[in-house]
């Protein structure tokens, strides 16, 4: 997790931490939903049929959302669209700030990522340091022809020229707002909820 998000805990740029403040809630079910058959569906159209797709998840939701794309690609398609996790812990460049983290599973389909477009899945886009982590640990499994990037939400105040080529909402935020996305796989529902940022411990930006 990019803990520039005003957060710690998985492996991605999302604040999965509640906020001190009451969050309210900008997706609900039914529109993540929406915006993922969206995104599929523009997928699609860029890839022309998405042939060479594999999809990428970064952990932990973003997994999660990598898996529910792989199906509705494969519904529009009707073809078995390859789907796996990148972890990106070791790739991180705060791991000398934070504390020791548990690894997460890296899973790439058998056939590869050499020559393939790839699309890295995650929930929340922030700073874009989850990502150039993503970019640097996908550069030591293979070569891809290309890299997209698609994501839940972007809530803005990037530090990297990084830029998701697939949108389900912007969310303009403040960088005293937390953006917490649940899915029903980890957190029993699907939602994503904009609250305000609790007060940091030392070293937490």
């Amino acid at each position: 997790m990019d803990t520039s998000k005003n957060v710690s805990g998985n492996a991605s740029d999302t604040d999965t931490t509640a906020g001190s403040g009451a969050a309210r809630p900008v997706l609900e079910a039914p529109d993540i939903a929406r915006v993922l058959t969206r995104i599929a569906h523009e997928i699609v159209e860029r890839a022309k049929g998405a042939d060479d797709v594999v999809l990428l998840g970064i952990p932990t939701r973003g997994v999660f959302l990598a898996r529910r794309l792989a199906g509705k690609l494969a519904e529009i398609t009707g073809r078995t669209i390859p789907v796996g996790s990148l972890d990106i812990t070791m790739y991180r460049d705060d791991l000398r700030l934070r504390p020791a983290r548990a690894l997460a599973r890296t899973d790439i389909p058998a056939d590869g990522v050499d020559g393939r477009l790839v699309v890295l899945v995650d929930d929340v886009l922030f700073s874009g340091r989850t990502i150039r982590a993503a970019l640097d640990a996908l550069g030591d499994i293979g070569r891809p022809r290309a890299v997209q990037l698609a994501v839940l939400v972007d809530r803005g105040h990037r530090e990297l020229p990084i830029r998701a080529d697939y949108v389900g909402k912007n969310l303009p935020t403040s960088l005293r707002e937390t953006v917490k996305v649940q899915l029903a796989e980890e957190d029993g529902r699907d939602t994503v909820l904009l609250g305000l940022q609790r007060p940091t411990a030392s070293g937490e930006r």
